[in-house]
Formats: C-alpha cells, sequence, structure tokens
C-alpha cells in the first residue's frame, strides 16, 4: 500500500484538521500543496480528484476522500482514536458542537467567500468584519455548550475530540483576523492543552508552512 498523500493547503482549516487526526492516528504521509491564492484548486487535475475544488483530499488505504469531517470520521472509525464515544446522544453533542464551527462558522469564513464579500462591498475593511462578524459568536455559542461537560482539560473529557479537532484551527483564524474571545475562558482552558499536545503542535500551520 502506498504512503497516504494529503492535498493541502496550509493555512486551511478543513486541513489543519486533518493533519492534527494524522498526527493522532501516527500517520506519515506525503504532502502535496495546493496554493489557494494562487488558484491552483481549481486546475483540472485538482477537480479530477476533488470535484468542489476544494481542500482537503487525501489518498490513504486506496481510497481517495473529500470533505474534511467524513476524512476524520473514517480515521477515527479505521484507527480506533476515540475522538467519538460510543455513547449515543454524548456522540451526537460532541457532533453538535464540532459542527457549530466546522458546519456554521467555517463555510461562511473560507477564502472564497470572504473575497466575494470584499468584491460586493468594494471595500478590503470587509474582509476582517466580515470574519469578527461571524467567529466571535461562534465561538461564544461554543462556549456556552461547553458547559453540558465537565471541566477537563479538553472540550469533552481527558483526551481529544472531535470538538477539540474542530475547534483549535478555528481558534488560529480567529486570532489572524482579531476576533474577540476574552470572555470564553473554558475555550481558553482547552486551548492551553491542545497547545501542548504534540499532533496539534505538528500540525500547526506555521510548522506546515511551505518554505
Amino acid at each position: 500500500m502506498s504512503k497516504p498523500k494529503l492535498y493541502d493547503y496550509w493555512r486551511s482549516s478543513a486541513s489543519y484538521r486533518v493533519r492534527i487526526v494524522l498526527n493522532l492516528a501516527d500517520i506519515e504521509w506525503d504532502t502535496v500543496s495546493i496554493n489557494l491564492l494562487e488558484g491552483e484548486q481549481h486546475t483540472e487535475a485538482h477537480r479530477t480528484r476533488h470535484p468542489q475544488g476544494l481542500v482537503p483530499a487525501l489518498e490513504i488505504d486506496g481510497h481517495l476522500f473529500t470533505q474534511s469531517l467524513a476524512i476524520i470520521e473514517y480515521l477515527n472509525d479505521t484507527r480506533n482514536l476515540g475522538l467519538l464515544p460510543n455513547d449515543t446522544a454524548l456522540r451526537t453533542k460532541i457532533r453538535a458542537l464540532a459542527q457549530t464551527l466546522a458546519v456554521d462558522v467555517h463555510p461562511i469564513c473560507n477564502l472564497s467567500v470572504t473575497k466575494f464579500a470584499t468584491v460586493l462591498s468594494g471595500s478590503e475593511d470587509t474582509r476582517l468584519l466580515w470574519m469578527k462578524h461571524f467567529i466571535e459568536p461562534g465561538l461564544q455559542s461554543f462556549e456556552t455548550m461547553l458547559a453540558d461537560f465537565d471541566q477537563t482539560p479538553f472540550a469533552t473529557g481527558n483526551s481529544v475530540s472531535l470538538a477539540d479537532v474542530c475547534l483549535i484551527p478555528q481558534i488560529y483564524n480567529a486570532l489572524r483576523w482579531e476576533a474577540d474571545f476574552s470572555g470564553c475562558i473554558r475555550i481558553q482552558k482547552v486551548m492551553e492543552a491542545c497547545e501542548l499536545h504534540s499532533s496539534f503542535i505538528k500540525a500547526h500551520p506555521d510548522a506546515v508552512k511551505p518554505k
């Protein structure tokens, strides 16, 4: 079986999530950089592997997968990572936490959407205002939902879950776009735990940025 191959952009939140989970699974992979700023996601070659022209795409186990949450669940199920518990109700709550950011916040704050919003408004200031407008309430909602869980080091327990995997890339974006989450005390504690975890450290955009 060939070595897994991740079609990646270093600042992509979705790619960041997958890198974290590949690290958690102790999987070595080759990276193929898809430069979103230069439009490489729209090439025929990339559209063949990812019809939406997005990242990430992952070649692994003889399959080609797209969509970060689907990829993560595949890795979780095939490598027994424990990112989701067996308890149905708890699993549903953790999925809801993850989707609060990965489904509701991330898509409206990605490159193509914010670029279009900037074009429509005719002002570069729009991008920063747009990001803060959606990221701040998204993180506040996540913070509120964390009340369903104990005050553990990670978001939903003593080990990493899908919620942590989706939170940390969004925190990277929040910091980049000056979103205020100073009132999210529980999130900040989760950040501290994740920042010490090797799987998160190695997946950070600064650690994988092309030279």
